[in-house]
């Protein structure tokens, strides 16, 4: 499983008395500083990553028709955004609380909330991009025409990305560093193997399809195929309520750990 990389700290702004927004800029500057040249290579793990999914979980179909090939396309762009904000995130953020980047952070004269904002605002950023990525490989691999409905595309790729980074956020600040890093593997071998993402949800037991249903797994991937093949999917108003209400469990969970008192 992918691991965050390992970002030297160096010592951060103290952004006092330059107001939200200027403080905002600042951290967002600094976080952005500290993963430096290692942008392209998070761009070419999430070509591997799609590669991987698309071509090596097609390897497991005898003979791969193209429906199924649109399926399994249209499912990799979510893999990659939730492999990204549930396993590389936490173990990114477990990292700074080791190594005391995150208690220092803690203790600017900023406030708390923006340093959440400027991490999402980072991983979001980077993530994102593994949408077209995906779409690219499965084009190549088996010339696929995609159909896209780009407002449903952009707001759910962007809403998939901020959740899966603001629940993968939300682990790394409520568990132990250790924990948090192990939590986060486990949540991509659940999301590969046993969410119906790259595969359809009939071949799940009834009630493992009933507690898909409240997950955000199901209804983020159902979203982005909407937006990716729209002449064959269509959106679901219950996928984007229950999306939405990860979301804001993940944001209120992460900000309240970020605020409260030691």
């Amino acid at each position: 499983m992918p691991e965050a990389p390992a970002f030297a700290p160096s010592p951060a702004p103290a952004p006092a008395g330059i107001g939200p927004w200027g403080a905002y800029r600042t951290l967002l500057s600094w976080q952005l500083a500290q993963i430096g040249g290692l942008l392209p290579l998070l761009v070419v793990v999430q070509a591997l990553l799609a590669a991987g999914i698309v071509i090596g979980f097609g390897l497991l179909v005898p003979s791969i028709d193209a429906s199924t090939a649109v399926f399994l396309t249209t499912g990799a762009p979510t893999v990659l955004l939730l492999t990204i904000g549930l396993a590389i995130v936490p173990q990114g953020v477990a990292r700074t609380r080791l190594d005391g980047t995150f208690t220092y952070m803690r203790a600017l004269p900023v406030p708390r909330p923006l340093l959440f904002l400027a991490d999402l605002t980072v991983w979001v950023a980077i993530s994102t991009p593994s949408v077209g990525v995906a779409v690219l490989v499965g084009w190549l691999r088996y010339d696929l025409r995609p159909s896209f409905h780009w407002p449903l595309l952009i707001c759910a790729a962007l809403l998939v990305a901020v959740t899966a980074t603001a629940v993968g956020y939300a682990v790394a600040v409520v568990l132990k560093p250790m924990l948090a890093q192990l939590v986060s593997q486990v949540l991509v071998f659940f999301v590969l193997l046993f969410s119906p993402v790259t595969f359809p949800e009939s071949r799940l037991p009834g009630w493992y399809r009933t507690l898909h249903d409240v997950l955000p797994v199901r209804p983020g991937a159902d979203l982005l195929r909407a937006g990716l093949a729209s002449d064959l999917y269509e959106a679901d108003v219950r996928d984007l309520i229950v999306l939405v209400c990860w979301c804001a469990a993940g944001v209120a969970i992460s900000i309240r750990a970020l605020v409260r008192r030691d």
